[in-house]
């Protein structure tokens, strides 16, 4: 049987912590940064557990069994 190869769109959204939880970027602070309050930008700051239903697709498409 052929190995797992890893999404590397996956990889480069997700990590994987020490303890083997995965973190993902926030949603809406990639764009057109002069037109939002610097309030909200820096409240979408940072890294973010991911939501435990989408762990299991997540792991597969990282290739971790």
């Amino acid at each position: 049987m052929p190995k797992m190869k890893t999404s590397k769109t996956a990889a480069k959204r997700f990590r994987k912590t020490g303890t083997g939880k995965l973190q993902r970027l926030q949603s809406m602070r990639q764009h057109l940064f002069e037109k939002k309050p610097s309030t909200r930008t820096r409240r979408l700051d940072g890294m973010v557990d991911v939501h435990s239903g989408d762990e299991k697709k997540i792991k597969r498409l990282l290739a971790e069994r």
